[in-house]
């Protein structure tokens, strides 16, 4: 079970008061069943009124106050969230089908924030019954016995999601519960009593949202009990019949592969779900670029200037998005949005290392780095047959050189960057360790013809640090270099473009270009 609340921020990125526990009474709420009779969470108001009837209501009034409904979700403004808003309203279970990283799981979590600050239960109660209709035995029993003297407990919305994710090792003990032989032995009844039931992770989750990873991974006869407490609020444990008319919102997520393969999901399961969503990946690379400058760390703790120049950023987003493109990359698997996230950190980190070791004041990304950061990004993506072979650090170094191209083009398409590809025509070439600073590497940019007199258009000034007239003029060579204008190597750095060697000709044809003609006698 995943609790996703650590007592000082929900879901909703805002701040909430602390919470000691779901059986702790929150001062100023009815204690008791008779004060809460009276109170405004009276038996008219809450006792038939459902956690999907509660998400609806609070729904339309976050709508009506133009409230962000799903902060920290980016590109789904006209897409998802809309079929999202309809299945809450709908009052449907919905599932999310999309490739990894898609912001899935966020969004469930994210449902939170449309239910009640906080509900009223009875105290001790496992599945957080409703003191006005409680399912279990033994809150019905007490609160006969109690009456309106039965302690009432508060529960706050953040814990009132429960996820869970599908493995084939799930059984029926773990998501619905299981006959407990031990609470029978000591309280001396038949097994069949339904006060001998540990209750799983749905029946815990009563009264609040409960969420699904992977549900095709979960087995068929898993699926069924879900089936049954869907429709009719039935299942059996052991052999033995049990009533669970559970009030519970169940979301789910799935990769649409998996999800219409037949036999990873049973047909009565998929029937029941009301609404099937998909997600997908940033349609653009402004909009992949919001997502990595959200979730990525940046914000370094260090006493250097930090700064990621804006087509290194670009270049980055565009790599996934070239890799999403690229046939020998999996589509099947996707691309990950993580991929983006992880490579601008470790872009950042090579810069950093950099800076320290050359004792410089500020920390400036160069594309450079994005080579550096390969490692971050091999295991975000799956390679179909012909990439294995060509392998994956391979791979990744045409797809950045592709990004940068396609981010040149974006900033120099009708450049002339003539004087520059001549002065390496005419031998010149750059090769600068990787160790050196950047003062170092900027003094031998200068002294190719023509170079600096294009960094204006990257945002970069002659009067700036030398760190960012040197990654602006990098960016350049490496954009003519991803064009084909120049050479690069390990070994030589940058240098002229190989000329295309001339086709050897036969001796014994003339200048003129034909054949002389055979004398026959």
């Amino acid at each position: 079970m995943t609790f996703l609340y650590n007592g000082q921020e929900s879901f909703d990125g805002k701040r909430r008061t602390p919470f000691r526990g779901s059986g702790d009474r929150m001062s100023g709420y009815p204690k008791t069943l008779g004060e809460l009779r009276r109170s405004q969470w009276s038996e008219e108001r809450i006792a038939n009124r459902t956690v999907r009837q509660e998400i609806r209501e609070n729904l339309l009034q976050q709508m009506e106050k133009d409230d962000d409904l799903f902060p920290g979700v980016h590109g789904y403004d006209d897409t998802v969230i809309p079929q999202i808003i309809n299945a809450l309203l709908s009052r449907h279970h919905f599932i999310l089908l999309g490739l990894r990283g898609q912001a899935k799981s966020r969004i469930l979590r994210g449902l939170v924030a449309f239910l009640d600050p906080q509900i009223p239960y009875v105290a001790g109660c496992e599945i957080n019954d409703n003191p006005y209709r409680p399912l279990c035995r033994a809150c019905r029993d007490r609160i006969e016995l109690e009456g309106d003297a039965t302690a009432i407990a508060w529960m706050p919305r953040e814990q009132r999601y429960v996820e869970k994710l599908a493995t084939p090792d799930v059984t029926i003990a773990d998501m619905i519960g299981d006959v407990d032989p031990i609470k029978a032995a000591r309280g001396g009844r038949n097994l069949s009593d339904e006060l001998n039931i540990h209750y799983g992770l749905l029946p815990r989750a009563n009264r609040g949202i409960f969420g699904i990873n992977e549900l095709p991974d979960l087995a068929g006869k898993i699926q069924v009990g879900l089936f049954n407490i869907m429709q009719e609020g039935d299942v059996q444990i052991k052999g033995y019949p049990v009533r669970l008319a559970l009030d519970v919102l169940m979301v789910f997520t799935a990769n649409p592969e998996d999800y219409t393969a037949r036999g990873k999901i049973i047909t009565p399961l998929k029937d029941r779900i009301g609404s099937e969503i998909r997600t997908h990946y940033p349609a653009t690379v402004g909009e992949g670029m919001s997502i990595t400058q959200q979730e990525a760390w940046t914000s370094r703790d260090g006493k250097r200037r930090v700064e990621i120049p804006g087509y290194v950023r670009e270049i980055v987003e565009e790599v996934a998005f070239q890799a999403r493109e690229d046939k020998r990359v999996d589509r099947r698997s996707g691309v990950s949005q993580r991929l983006p996230i992880s490579t601008i950190e470790n872009v950042l980190s090579s810069a950093e290392q950099r800076s320290v070791r050359g004792h410089e004041s500020a920390v400036v990304a160069r594309v450079g780095d994005i080579y550096a950061a390969i490692p971050s990004m091999t295991g975000k993506f799956e390679l179909e047959y012909e990439g294995e072979i060509k392998g994956a650090d391979n791979i990744a170094r045409e797809l950045i050189r592709a990004a940068v191209g396609k981010t040149f083009n974006k900033y120099f398409a009708n450049v002339n960057f003539q004087p520059v590809v001549q002065w390496f025509e005419i031998g010149g070439e750059l090769k600068v360790p990787d160790n050196a600073s950047s003062s170092e590497l900027l003094a031998q940019l200068k002294k190719i013809q023509g170079l600096l007199e294009h960094i204006e258009a990257l945002g970069a000034k002659p009067k700036d640090d030398a760190a960012i007239q040197a990654a602006a003029a990098e960016f350049i060579l490496e954009g003519l270099w991803a064009h084909k204008r120049i050479s690069r190597s390990e070994e030589r750095g940058f240098f002229a473009e190989a000329r295309k060697a001339s086709e050897p000709r036969d001796p014994r044809e003339p200048t003129g270009g034909r054949m002389p003609r055979r004398q026959f006698n």
